[in-house]
């Protein structure tokens, strides 16, 4: 039996952030993952795979559409699929084998297996038992099910997330059930191949939470890129074939039963916490009413010993929040102060053009009664923006407080949205003005001008 002062269990990004950090602080640390490599799903089957994809068909819209338009004459290429599936696999070679290094680097015990937890102090992985002072869970998530609908991957007729990324060959025709983030990245990807892409949202917008004004303005530019939207729609049930996936649905406001046909069928309808085989009942550790593990403002569950971070607690399922709760958890264990600042994590869609947005919305702080102060920026009046042919539609708000004019949210569609967000959100880490950021010389020509 081995002791250490912190066993982490599961090698995503808040578990393996979290491990580098408890050993970087002198702990004695072991990750348990049952995977054949780190990463999580994250880097396996979720956030790195899927913008690899993206990339890819980016390039190729670019060369189908654009190229000509800039004198770049020639054949458009044609798709290896094949191929680019094999790229997909060594970026994430790439970025887990980067994280095993980084757990040998910082000597870090893999305990390669799934975990279980007799008891507090305590954790079981395959026929061994190692004793640790503190254990954090950050399981993780996996696709959520939609009923009357069963997903077998392995069929690559009915597939969540996990199953998009690797199909046999691309389909000529796929409905994605839900509009949330995961269904317009991977919805996008195929669209761009040449898929007839057809989206069927429950929801009256896409990406439900969003500002107002992003769900309308990404809609309509998604619809230009070729997908087809069916809102206000509850998917009843798919039947299928051996080779084809039937989804019945019917609108909200009424009406008959519709069906659509498609090759390949791709729910998409969220995620929700995992923690099983845990025997977290058996210990006691208090749930919330949604399946996630309650947690206090250190991360602590209510069993002494035992933390939680990620998506397997409340907040959004976002690998970064899982990463700052990782270090901050850290932080505590090893008796100093951990922190993260839940108004200020950033959401990004992975689309062309981008989406990100931080804090809260417009209608959401109105709703409050908070008085405030909106600016909005069109693409169109961005030189570089149209140099690349990514003004159309695009646009940066800003939310302020009325009063004092700190800047309290923003939302951005355009061309490197998902990194130009981090300005606002370092604006709002040190409670910035619009105002301050307006008189911060930008360079020009730059998207970050808008």
């Amino acid at each position: 039996m081995a002791s250490y002062d912190v066993i982490i269990i599961g090698a995503g990004p808040g578990g393996y952030v979290s491990a580098i950090r408890c050993a970087q602080l002198g702990l004695k640390t072991a990750i348990v993952e049952g995977r054949e490599t780190l990463g999580g799903t994250c880097l396996n089957v979720g956030c790195i795979p899927s913008k690899a994809l993206l990339h890819a068909t980016h390039m190729l819209h670019e060369a189908e559409h654009n190229f000509g338009a800039m004198g770049l004459k020639g054949k458009s290429p044609s798709v290896d699929w094949n191929q680019m599936k094999s790229y997909k696999d060594e970026v994430i070679g790439q970025n887990t084998g980067g994280v095993e290094f980084l757990m040998k680097k910082n000597k870090i015990d893999w305990l390669k297996g799934w975990a279980s937890i007799p008891e507090a102090g305590k954790v079981k992985v395959g026929d061994d038992t190692h004793e640790a002072k503190n254990i954090v869970i950050a399981s993780g998530s996996v696709p959520s099910a939609l009923p009357g609908v069963e997903v077998d991957n392995d069929s690559g007729i009915v597939v969540d997330s996990t199953g998009a990324l690797a199909l046999p060959k691309v389909p000529k025709k796929m409905v994605v059930i839900g509009a949330g983030v995961i269904g317009l990245e991977l919805g996008s990807v195929y669209a761009r191949l040449g898929t007839e892409v057809t989206v069927v949202e429950y929801m009256d917008a896409v990406c439900p939470g969003m500002d107002k004004d992003v769900q309308r303005g990404f809609k309509r530019i998604l619809e230009k890129q070729g997908l087809t939207f069916i809102m206000g729609a509850a998917v009843q049930g798919v039947e299928t074939t051996k080779t084809k996936g039937k989804v019945k649905y019917q609108l909200k406001k009424g009406g008959d039963e519709e069906t659509l046909d498609a090759d390949v069928v791709l729910v998409a309808t969220g995620r929700k916490p995992y923690a099983e085989g845990l025997g977290l009942d058996a210990l006691g550790v208090k749930m919330t009413e949604r399946g996630q593990i309650a947690t206090d403002g250190h991360w602590a569950t209510n069993v002494q010993g035992i933390y939680a971070i990620g998506d397997v607690i409340e907040g959004p399922m976002l690998a970064h929040k899982a990463e700052d709760e990782g270090m901050a958890v850290a932080e505590v264990i090893a008796g100093k102060h951990g922190h993260v600042n839940y108004g200020v994590i950033p959401g990004v869609v992975y689309t062309t053009p981008e989406v990100a947005t931080v804090g809260q919305t417009e209608d959401a702080l109105k709703a409050e009664g908070r008085k405030v102060k909106v600016g909005k920026f069109n693409f169109m009046g961005n030189a570089r923006a149209k140099a690349v042919h990514q003004a159309e539609g695009g646009f940066v708000k800003l939310i302020t407080d009325a009063e004092t004019d700190r800047v309290l949210g923003a939302a951005i569609i355009g061309p490197g949205a998902g990194d130009l967000i981090h300005e606002i959100c370092v604006a709002m880490e040190f409670g910035a003005s619009a105002e301050d950021i307006a008189l911060t010389c930008h360079a020009h020509p730059t998207y970050s001008e808008a």
